[in-house]
């Protein structure tokens, strides 16, 4: 059947023609408009994830801690005690560059209804970030837009946002990327399921006005921005946390009293999507009367009804005879709850309008039958193996760079305008290596943290990633959490490009690899692609975030040095690796050489070795080595504690004395211990066959490595604090 119709329609869609011809093929006939828009939804890159579904499938999914992995609106773990975590991350970067406060506020808000739909209980915010540099004005509009957005949902609906990362680098001038990360509580026998199940049951969509926001979003995340781009405006989503607030006590209350069979949020492509995914998990069909459906705006047609993208709205199934108690919740709370259709045995979604029949598609053809692209896959020219060498510039001045670096310095700027201790969970708050939060009536908690390093896999997707998941471990293993479980956010350009194709496939499989060898399997996700403005792309940016499961919350550690006279101790070794370093871009302007070396083997038994020193109880404190190097773990480690510190016993042990400071060798900690318990931690290390090498003691007001930095405390501080302006200077805008 020939199939012809204006390429205008079909890039408002962003659908190709060959994808036209398809449906036009499976449906035996031509689609009306809104069906088209249907499809349009439902096969972009956003929702259907054509591009990387293949790869992902790669991905370890299971182990003895899952209760939920990808395939619902987030993941769950078992966490003791009859408690399960359930978490996820995802991307807001399109709507961000253009509204950046708005887009990152609905971002927030997005991440935290996957987490309510499923019935937890949301207790933390994380997120992670990339923008240009900040001597760009739009780049620092864009930064200030942003943390705002994160800072003004989060803390009118009062979930403490508990870390995150941040960080600065040409790639992202034109399009910034704002991951959102949230975490639930939940009794793990309470799980919800997005599931349309039960023919006659109702299908009550409910919680906000539908309006005319964000109509196009998921089309609008699925193509590259470009000049045009600011036409889009009415694809970024306008939030109300206050509103999303109420919508959460309303779930909760309704998940409590068991009245709900499946419960599902409406986020990219709205009601279409929402229906359309709960219905085919549910292996029903669905038929849904737009005319029922509560709107803020007059005049709006069944297509506009369908693909809004307005915040705080749920879809919920409800057998009939328990409607009137779920009314009657919605009542209490001043929302609205609006019978708008049925779950059906067709396997198809019907759409009305009154007496108009709108849509008529079968389920299978919106999920199943999209046309997965297998781009071509060419790897770009190796970069060039250089050995970064030291220049010309002082170790002194060196170091000062690095702590007043934008990528380095101290984000107090950032997180003081977030609320970190509502709920009163948070133990160690950001600016750690990981946030932890308490599980309140145990002695259990969890350790948090987002990673990632744009840098390393630009210059090796394969090892960039894998590094981020082990980076993403160290840093929960530093607060003596067990690294139990990863989300991850890919962030890529236009997988069209064979080079970016290539890189999304190498950073998949490293982080596969990863996962498998450190027994962390990934139980939910994002994927977030044409990242490209004017076809230029971003570094491939794969986030992880982690969670780590702590038994027993008296025996965490914190990366601030505790006491004066405690031993410093290093934790594995260090390698002449200075390809893709802070020290190589901030002193040297370079980014090139390779990225350090990962042994997956020596990770774990580095993870083990430090997990059994914290619970042994002979730890005072405990820093990841990551970004910058020791020299930059010693002074966070002093600033964080407040004291300072002489490892005038460190030796470059014929390193290079850059290397031996700011090389960003994998696998190693900063530890400190009492004297007497310095034979313990010796002992554990030989055990778990990872080297210690005592390097001083804390005390004083000074920062001193070897005879190659002496600065004081206060000097160093200044540098640190100042790296991202004063508060003002964020101007939220």
């Amino acid at each position: 059947m020939a199939a012809t119709i204006d390429p205008s329609v079909l890039h408002e869609v962003a659908l190709t023609e060959a994808e036209y011809a398809l449906i036009v093929q499976l449906l035996g006939r031509e689609p009306n408009p809104v069906e088209l828009g249907v499809f349009g939804a439902m096969w972009s890159e956003h929702c259907s994830y054509k591009t990387s579904k293949p790869l992902l499938k790669g991905f370890p999914t299971s182990g003895p801690g899952v209760l939920q992995g990808p395939g619902e609106n987030a993941g769950a773990i078992d966490v003791g005690d009859g408690w399960a975590v359930v978490f996820k991350i995802e991307s807001h970067n399109h709507p961000s560059a253009i509204e950046p406060h708005a887009g990152a506020a609905t971002g927030v808000g997005g991440i935290l209804r996957d987490v309510f739909t499923m019935g937890a209980f949301p207790i933390a915010t994380l997120n992670s970030l990339r923008f240009g540099p900040l001597d760009q004005a739009r780049n620092r509009h864009l930064f200030g837009g942003v943390v705002g957005g994160i800072g003004d949902y989060g803390n009118c609906f009062g979930v403490p946002t508990v870390g995150g990362e941040i960080y600065f680098e040409d790639c992202y001038t034109e399009n910034p990327l704002v991951n959102a990360m949230a975490v639930g509580l939940i009794r793990k026998d309470r799980l919800m399921h997005a599931r349309a199940e039960g023919r006659g049951n109702l299908v009550m969509l409910v919680g906000a006005d539908t309006g005319r926001d964000g109509i196009h979003g998921a089309t609008f995340a699925s193509v590259e921005l470009d000049a045009g781009s600011e036409a889009r405006r009415p694809a970024v989503q306008v939030g109300n946390p206050f509103l999303e607030k109420l919508l959460m006590e309303a779930c909760m209350e309704l998940i409590d009293q068991e009245l709900v069979v499946g419960m599902q949020d409406l986020g990219a492509a709205g009601l279409t999507s929402s229906a359309v995914e709960c219905a085919h998990r549910g292996g029903a069909g669905i038929e849904i009367d737009v005319a029922e459906v509560s709107r803020r705006e007059t005049g709006m047609g069944a297509y506009e009804v369908l693909l809004s993208e307005s915040q705080e709205r749920m879809l919920i199934i409800v057998e009939p005879e328990k409607q009137v108690h779920v009314n009657r919740v919605f009542r209490k709370y001043d929302l609205h709850a609006d019978v708008i259709g049925e779950v059906t045995g067709t396997g198809n979604l019907v759409v009305m309008d009154g007496d108009r029949l709108e849509v008529d598609i079968p389920l299978a053809l919106l999920i199943d039958e999209v046309p997965m692209r297998y781009p071509e896959v060419v790897a770009p020219p190796a970069p060039d193996d250089v050995e970064i060498e030291t220049g010309n510039i002082s170790i002194d001045d060196a170091f000062r760079r690095l702590m007043g670096s934008p990528n380095l310095g101290s984000r107090r700027s950032v997180f003081r305008t977030y609320d970190h201790q509502v709920q009163n969970n948070t133990v160690i708050l950001p600016g750690g290596d990981a946030a932890v939060i308490r599980i309140k009536g145990t002695r259990r908690a969890i350790a948090v943290s987002t990673d990632g390093n744009g840098r390393y896999c630009h210059l090796d997707p394969r090892v960039g990633a894998a590094i981020a998941v082990a980076e993403a471990g160290r840093n929960v293993v530093a607060t003596g959490a067990r690294p139990a479980a990863i989300t991850d956010c890919l962030n890529f350009g236009n997988p069209e490009k064979s080079e970016v194709f290539w890189q999304l496939k190498e950073s998949v499989e490293g982080m596969a690899d990863a996962c498998r060898q450190l027994e962390v399997p990934v139980v939910s996700g994002n994927v977030s692609l044409y990242n490209d403005t004017s076809g230029v792309s971003v570094w491939p940016t794969p986030v992880v975030g982690m969670v780590g499961v702590i038994e027993d919350i008296d025996k965490i550690t914190r990366a601030g040095f505790g006491a004066a006279g405690d031993v410093i101790v290093l934790v594995g070794r260090t390698a002449h690796e200075l390809g893709g370093s802070e020290y190589a871009k901030t002193c040297l302007g370079l980014v090139a050489g390779r990225p350090p070396v990962l042994d997956l083997e020596i990770e774990k038994r580095t993870w083990r070795a430090v997990l059994e020193m914290v619970s042994d109880g002979v730890l005072r404190s405990c820093h990841d080595i990551a970004d910058g190097g020791l020299a930059i773990a010693v002074a966070e480690s002093c600033l964080l504690g407040g004291i300072g510190a002489d490892c005038g016993q460190l030796q470059a042990a014929g390193l290079d004395i850059a290397a031996a400071l700011f090389s960003e060798s994998q696998s190693r900690f900063l530890i400190s211990c009492a004297p007497g318990d310095l034979e313990k931690v010796e002992n554990l290390g030989r055990e778990h066959h990872v080297a210690t090498t005592v390097l001083g003691t804390v005390g004083g007001e000074v920062v001193k490595i070897g005879s190659f930095i002496s600065e004081p405390l206060e000097s160093v501080r200044r540098l640190w604090d100042g790296a991202l302006g004063s508060p003002a200077d964020l101007g939220h805008g």
